[in-house]
């Protein structure tokens, strides 16, 4: 599903310029254009999925090839290893959760500290 709307739909479709770091069939990884961290890169599901609150079941295999990849695209973009590295995922869901695109991202932050919280 595709919503024609959604800024990050766009970029998937390459209609929108992005730092792509990573893409396969079911997600697409790209730098964080306000980066608040060192390392800030989003994972994005290609499947046009709102937020965290429309994830159900269906979806498991999906999150979870996307969390498996992650420490992988940590350190191929400079995040020192585990366990004197790092790094941090992060999922805001709705407007009160901090969510500013209605397409379910996450956040992979990382890098030496300090960096900005949230």
């Amino acid at each position: 599903m595709h919503d024609p709307d959604c800024l990050f739909c766009k970029i998937i479709a390459g209609q929108i310029p992005s730092s792509k770091v990573y893409e396969d069939e079911d997600m697409l990884v790209f730098k964080d254009i306000h980066p608040a961290a060192p390392v800030h890169l989003l994972m994005v599901p290609k499947l046009h999925i709102a937020s965290m609150a429309q994830v159900g079941a269906e979806q498991a295999p999906l999150l979870g090839r996307m969390l498996a990849k992650a420490p992988q695209l940590a350190l191929d973009n400079g995040c020192h290893p585990y366990p004197q590295g790092g790094f941090r995922l992060m999922v805001n869901t709705g407007e009160e959760g901090g969510q500013e695109v209605h397409h379910l991202h996450i956040h992979l932050l990382g890098g030496p500290r300090p960096w900005k919280k949230g």
